[in-house]
């Protein structure tokens, strides 16, 4: 099938297309295989490395407590992003300009900043500005750093969604009497989620994995942190990163199929039925009909058009 960006292969194309996936599938093989070696000949295959995830206490004492609490930071970074983001990417739309300055400002400040240093400096904030426990001030740290630094990307792919959308959706809710607040909440923002969302949950993935700055920089008991207790009291490194990882795949993957998952069904919801109003539908009263369509009736079409019963959707 063609379009403008794709071309439909011919024969040759297509057995070029074969040869380079059953090279790529070698050379991968070759790869794992070549993994698989090193790390049989430095032991990290024996199985008394490996055995310690097969028990309980391995997973209750140190990973399912370190991904709680990489869930627990990451879920409160996003709920506090989000919407902090969509003000502040709204705000860069405004027609007040000390608002949109304002604004800039403060999305292009701390989207320059790295995350691990906005996580440094509250750390620092916490210890000597404020009375929270030494125990919780990681946890504030972590997700402070998370917050003003993904607010701010957030910001921008609010921005871009809504400027994306076409200029006849303003016009359309202009020309109807909508204010610019209400077209943006009724028209704009709703029709922008669904291109957004890619992009949002891009970032959500990136929060999840940024918890494990936290670990390293400010003994966050996160997943990565906790990994690296495990590691000292089992002696298994190699091992324990290639859980950790898995356990970090899994993860996202989940987050991404509920994000596609959404993203269908967002567009589904918004699709027409396509239905086709026939004679029998609409009662056209010619009198009325002047070549402007006004407010319509209590049948809801415009001035000239009644519906005798209520339109399919």
């Amino acid at each position: 099938m063609s379009s403008v960006l794709y071309d439909t292969p011919g024969p040759r194309a297509k057995r070029r297309n074969v040869l380079l996936s059953v090279v790529f599938t070698l050379l991968l093989a070759l790869l794992l295989w070549w993994v698989w070696q090193k790390m049989d000949d430095k032991n990290q295959l024996e199985w008394s490395l490996w055995q310690p995830f097969t028990t309980g206490e391995a997973w209750t004492t140190y990973l399912l407590p370190g991904l709680a609490n990489t869930l627990k930071a990451a879920a409160i970074s996003m709920v506090i992003a989000l919407p902090l983001g969509a003000v502040f990417g709204i705000a860069r739309m405004s027609d007040h300009r000390w608002v949109r300055g304002v604004a800039g400002v403060v999305v292009e400040f701390f989207r320059a900043i790295p995350v691990l240093l906005l996580m440094l400096f509250a750390n620092e904030f916490y210890a000597r500005s404020t009375d929270i426990s030494t125990a919780d001030r990681p946890l504030y740290a972590v997700v402070t750093g998370l917050v003003l630094y993904n607010a701010s990307v957030l910001a921008e792919v609010v921005r871009a969604g809504i400027l994306s959308l076409p200029r006849g959706q303003t016009e359309a809710a202009y020309a109807v009497g909508l204010r610019k607040g209400q077209t943006m909440t009724s028209i704009l923002l709703p029709q922008a989620v669904t291109a957004m969302l890619p992009a949002i949950v891009s970032q959500l993935v990136v929060i999840v994995k940024d918890t494990a700055l936290g670990g390293v920089m400010i003994g966050f008991t996160e997943l990565l942190n906790s990994r690296g207790t495990l590691a000292a009291n089992y002696a298994n490194v190699i091992p324990s990163f290639i859980v950790v990882g898995i356990i970090y795949i899994i993860v996202n993957f989940i987050l991404t199929s509920f994000a596609s998952w959404l993203e269908q069904r967002l567009r589904r919801s918004k699709k027409s039925t396509g239905a086709v109003l026939g004679e029998d539908t609409v009662e056209i009263n010619p009198a009325a009909v002047g070549g402007t369509f006004g407010t319509g009736g209590e049948g809801g079409g415009p001035s000239g058009f009644t519906f005798k019963d209520k339109p399919p959707r």
